[in-house]
């Protein structure tokens, strides 16, 4: 099976990052940034500000790529390549009564560089990236459960 292409977007926003909480079961505690998978005819920019509205609500403006992470399933088949993109919101707020159409995103907040150091995310290499400049590359990682 070939790898699954996701994009995700950076967005930090006063200071806080954007994160999502990514399961349809709210009591998983486990945060990631917003994005999705790839849809063939479409740009990697277009895919991720399409996603971002899915999820969040928010309108994005797409800069540059900051880091390629891949992550799979030893176990199993599942590997997917994401590249995430640094952010700047354009328009929108986040809602409580927001609904992803696809179910997924069931949270959604902005966080404090401190508040990011006390929760469960992944890649484990967002928060360095966040806060920087430059691109990095996260290794292949087993998957999350």
């Amino acid at each position: 099976m070939s790898p699954r292409l996701a994009v995700r977007a950076v967005l930090l926003h006063e200071n806080r990052l954007l994160l999502v909480n990514a399961w349809p079961d709210p009591s998983r505690t486990l945060w990631c940034a917003p994005g999705g998978g790839v849809e063939a005819g479409s740009s990697l920019p277009d895919n991720l500000r399409r996603e971002m509205h899915e999820e969040t609500g928010l309108d994005i403006r797409v800069g540059p790529p900051c880091l390629i992470n891949e992550f799979h399933d030893p176990g199993g088949s599942f590997h997917q390549v994401e590249v995430f993109f640094r952010c700047t919101l354009l328009g929108g707020t986040l809602t409580d009564d927001w609904q992803d159409p696809e179910g997924i995103v069931t949270k959604r907040r902005f966080f404090t560089r401190d508040e990011v150091a006390a929760i469960d995310l992944k890649p484990s290499s967002l928060p360095q990236i966040a806060w920087a400049r430059g691109i990095a590359y996260d290794p292949l990682e087993p998957i999350s459960r």
